[in-house]
């Protein structure tokens, strides 16, 4: 935004920009702390950081940040009804956020993908929020259906403008050899199947509901292209997935361990090779994708456990949608509904009386893929807590040549914190260990700056 200019603002019916009424731009200064997080690339400012401010301000309207010796300094989306006052969509030198730019700013995200996935894949996140300079947003693609989602209401009245970007860059639709939407989830989708028109759903957290509803925007609401009454189905590395994008976690699927799924079925495939690898736990399974990447790799027998029965039922639809791949339609596909953590602490393999006899055969590989267990910070030292419990119990239930991933998305309990959680497990076990590896965000999610660092994964072999 140069100096001179009045900014736009987008029309939220969808019919492009308009002008805004003649009025002061809306001009901030900040505290010395804040400006220096700004100039190393910190992309929040909070309302205590905030010296001076010429006038109110209303919800996504553009405020420019100036310094101590009045030059340019930052341009964000302004939120009057958040401690996360201002959400920053540039700094440096002063520029012009016309249409243009936005088009350009919306292709740098997805050009960072374009090397990414290969076609047997059209899952994945185009934009990554803060990290790819669109804070408070995600973009993420299944197949023909682009699913946006708000974390602050400023996006709101810019979303005319998004959606005008949107169909411009992929209005043209996608080539998929997967169909578009599932109303029968259980017959496999036809390869060859002809390219679907676009569809954008919005996706709502729960902090932009209200001020969305009074502007008559809903959650799940289809914005672009045909109404949609069941999942959309995509592809992962050649698996077929239902995501439910109209109300399910996130944005309809946990594409974010689309790369720890991968990790995991080469695992289970070595371990197949070796004479092993033939049994397989999925804890806290959601849709079943790591069941499905190790049935593919050639696990005899894939358990998802879940305390979610809508989930369970996921994952049983998400096997019918592969049975023509001869690994998933030779693998059983075990469905247990309990709470993981009573669930691994009642069926112990010498728990002969009290557990099913599936459950005390010990398994070749184990995931523990948990739910966040610290929303809060207060809540850290109990997650780091249950982690170590839940890595204990997984370990008691390998074989020897066994494998354990362990992953968390829990923001408050740092990666090496989390990783200590599972080694102290492991060296506490009595058993001889080795780690393999460890995991971070994929690269469609990569993370540059530490509040957005959340996801890790550690994955140990047991003697």
């Amino acid at each position: 935004m140069r100096n001179e200019e009045q900014p736009t603002q987008p029309n939220a019916a969808g019919n492009g920009t308009v002008p805004s009424p003649k009025r002061s731009r809306l001009r901030l200064r900040l505290t010395p702390a804040a400006e220096g997080h700004i100039r190393r690339g910190h992309p929040w400012v909070y309302e205590s950081s905030v010296r001076e401010q010429n006038r109110e301000g209303e919800s996504g309207e553009l405020a420019v940040i100036y310094d101590r010796q009045d030059r340019f300094l930052a341009v964000g989306l302004y939120d009057p009804h958040s401690p996360l006052r201002l959400r920053l969509l540039h700094a440096g030198s002063p520029l012009s956020l016309d249409t243009a730019w936005w088009k350009r700013h919306l292709e740098l995200s997805v050009q960072r993908r374009a090397a990414l996935f290969g076609p047997d894949t059209d899952g994945y996140r185009l934009i990554n929020g803060e990290s790819d300079g669109w804070p408070g947003l995600v973009l993420d693609r299944y197949a023909s259906t682009l699913v946006l989602k708000l974390y602050t209401s400023s996006w709101l009245p810019h979303l005319g403008l998004l959606l005008e970007l949107l169909s411009g860059r992929f209005g043209s639709g996608f080539s998929n050899s997967t169909p578009d939407s599932a109303p029968n989830a259980d017959v496999p989708p036809q390869a060859g199947a002809e390219p679907s028109t676009l569809r954008v759903v919005l996706r709502l957290s729960r902090n932009t509901q209200k001020l969305a509803a009074e502007q008559g925007f809903s959650d799940g609401q289809v914005l672009l292209g045909e109404d949609l009454s069941g999942p959309v189905i995509f592809q992962e590395y050649g698996l077929n997935f239902e995501a439910d994008v109209l109300r399910g976690q996130k944005t309809g699927f946990f594409l974010d361990q689309r790369e720890n799924r991968r990790i995991v079925g080469s695992m289970v495939e070595k371990l197949v090779q070796q004479g092993d690898g033939r049994r397989v736990l999925n804890a806290f399974s959601f849709s079943g994708g790591f069941s499905l990447a190790s049935a593919r790799a050639g696990a005899a027998e894939a358990v998802c456990v879940d305390i979610s029965k809508h989930a369970l039922e996921s994952s049983r639809r998400n096997f019918a949608l592969n049975y023509s791949m001869p690994g998933v339609s030779r693998c059983f596909h075990r469905t247990v509904q309990a709470d993981v953590f009573a669930w691994l602490g009642k069926t112990l393999p010498a728990d002969a009386e009290t557990s099913e006899p599936f459950t005390r055969e010990p398994f070749d590989l184990i995931v523990l893929d948990p739910p966040s267990l610290a929303r809060r910070e207060t809540e850290r030292e109990g997650a780091v807590h249950a982690y170590g419990r839940l890595s204990r119990q997984a370990l008691e239930r390998l074989r020897p040549g066994g494998v354990l991933m362990a992953a968390s998305c829990s923001s408050h309990v740092s990666a090496e914190e989390f990783f200590e959680a599972v080694r102290t497990s492991a060296r506490r076990s009595g058993r001889n260990w080795k780690e393999l590896r460890t995991t971070r965000h994929a690269p469609d999610h990569h993370a540059t700056f530490t509040e957005a660092e959340y996801l890790k994964a550690i994955y140990l072999r047991v003697e």
